[in-house]
């Protein structure tokens, strides 16, 4: 008798595991547009180094698009791609310094409060796009947890 009710919760469990991966797959993935370069193979460990939460609540999220990921919320929604092409000098350049590495990133706002941070010095560069609704609850310090990952490109230029 006591095996019965032990596989009747093991045969309970297993379903609800299996709903659950069931659901996880049912989450949207992102739409993004793959940068010109993304087929580069300097993009790969930059993408397989990447970390699944950003700025402590936003989920690494699938996306459409070779070479590109997103944090957070489809519409509002942090996305990176790699292979896009190195911009050029700029005094909008800034050193990020974190506790697992240095980036130069060009950084950008617009009129409508959206971010956009491209590493400099290194190729492929590294796009990193930051909606109003994002920063409207977090900082953009969290440009500084991409460090691993990005310093997978070796760097060959720096900010001056």
């Amino acid at each position: 008798m006591l095996r019965r009710p032990t596989s009747r919760r093991v045969a309970t469990a297993s379903l609800a595991a299996l709903a659950v991966a069931g659901l996880a797959a049912c989450a949207p993935s992102i739409g993004a547009v793959p940068a010109d370069d993304a087929a580069n193979p300097a993009c790969a460990p930059v993408m397989l180094a990447l970390p699944e939460t950003l700025a402590g609540d936003l989920p690494q999220r699938d996306t459409n698009a070779q070479a590109t990921t997103a944090w957070g919320d489809p519409g509002a929604a942090v996305t990176l791609r790699c292979g896009v092409a190195p911009p050029g000098p700029s005094p909008d350049c800034q050193r990020v310094e974190s506790p697992t590495g240095t980036v130069d990133w060009i950084v950008e706002a617009s009129d409508d409060g959206t971010w956009r941070f491209t590493t400099y010095g290194r190729e492929p560069a590294v796009e990193v796009v930051v909606p109003p609704a994002v920063t409207a609850g977090h900082s953009t310090s969290f440009i500084g947890d991409l460090a691993q990952a990005v310093g997978n490109v070796e760097p060959t230029a720096e900010c001056t």
